[in-house]
This record gives structure tokens, C-alpha cells and sequence, in this order.
């Protein structure tokens, strides 16, 4: 089976690509071995506490606590991407495990196909 990395490296509500980066998890899910990588600023996109009413947007972020349901277990991000935005995994909406830089390096030459969104 296929093993598939979905980095997630934008803000959440800044445009359509963290939700269709959710979306191709989801489907992928379906097909392949998923795995989601957070660096950048898409570690927002488990940020609990978000609140989109002002942007009139829809907060999708919940729909990863749903993630488990279609066999995807393995949530990681950067450790220094996480303490640069002053956050820890207390903050998240999800059980996330942070990686150094050398591990971020190994988690992506074990997946067949990586695809940034």
C-alpha cells in the first residue's frame, strides 16, 4: 500500500488550501497509508479556540478530531515550527506529536508520495 504525507504548511483561513489539504486526507484515507505533517503555519490549522464568525468562514479544524475515523492516526508537526508560534501540544484540538528537524527528514523519505497544501 501507497504511504502518502499531507503537509499542511499555510494559515488556515487565509485561503482554500488548508481545507482541501483535509479534504485530500480524508479521500486519500480511502486508498493509501495517511499521514499528516504540520509546518509552518499550517500548525494553526489544529489551533483550538478558533472562532471564523467575523471572517464568515466555516472553522473546518474540528473535522480532524474525525481523522482517526478513516484510519489516520499519525498527526506530527515541527517542534520548532510549534515553539516559534509560541504554542505547545496543550493548544492543539488534536493529539499532535512534534518532531525535530531530523525526524521531520526521516518521517518524509518513509512516504512514497508527500503533496504540500
Amino acid at each position: 500500500m501507497k504511504r502518502i504525507l499531507f503537509v499542511q504548511s499555510k494559515a488556515p483561513h487565509g485561503g482554500l488550501q488548508g481545507q482541501e489539504g483535509l479534504d485530500a486526507v480524508l479521500m486519500g484515507s480511502a486508498f493509501a497509508e495517511c499521514t499528516v505533517l504540520l509546518l509552518d503555519d499550517g500548525i494553526f490549522q489544529v489551533l483550538s479556540g478558533q472562532d471564523t464568525g467575523a471572517l464568515g468562514t466555516k472553522d473546518y479544524a474540528v473535522t480532524y478530531r474525525a481523522l482517526s475515523d478513516y484510519g489516520v492516526d499519525r498527526i506530527y508537526c515541527s517542534r520548532d515550527h510549534l515553539e516559534a508560534r509560541g504554542l505547545s501540544t496543550g493548544d492543539l484540538l488534536v493529539k499532535v506529536d512534534p518532531l525535530s528537524d531530523d525526524e521531520v527528514k526521516a518521517l518524509m523519505a518513509h512516504h512514497d508520495v508527500i503533496l504540500n497544501f
